[in-house]
């Protein structure tokens, strides 16, 4: 399900990605003139992943970070991978937009992960759990 906006409307934005994180994206209507960024977003939410416009991962993370619970203890960095996550980037599309390397956004991630008391499990997505955390609060 791919949703398309005139304007950012956060609570059902997070219930949008609550409700069935996978193969879902929210966009601004003015924001997808760059047709090579559309079709990736249409790419990876048909793949099953989730493509959010960044202004409304944004909004979403600012209104959610007064009643955040763990997500207080992230350091700057971390919140922008974690927002780089909420735009359904992989670790490789996150490294490439904070130019660094790969392994430091495994080290982020890693950290993000404890953090948030979310340790590996074969039945739960961490990275879809740190995501709704964060969107939450």
């Amino acid at each position: 399900m791919l949703v398309f906006s005139q304007y950012v409307e956060t609570r059902y934005a997070a219930r949008l990605v609550a409700d069935d994180p996978g193969g879902v994206g929210y966009l601004l209507k003015d924001r997808v003139g760059d047709v090579d960024e559309f079709v990736t977003a249409l790419e990876r939410v048909a793949a099953g992943g989730t493509a959010l416009d960044p202004e409304v991962v944004r909004l979403m993370l600012r209104s959610s970070h007064q009643a955040a619970g763990g997500v207080v203890s992230l350091t700057a960095r971390e919140r922008e991978v974690l927002a780089l996550m909420a735009e359904g980037r992989s670790n490789a599309g996150i490294a490439a937009a904070l130019v660094v390397s790969g392994g430091a956004v495994e080290k982020h991630v890693a950290s993000i992960f404890g953090k948030l008391g979310l340790p590996p499990a074969e039945s739960d997505n961490r990275r879809v759990l740190a995501v709704l955390r964060y969107l939450e609060g």
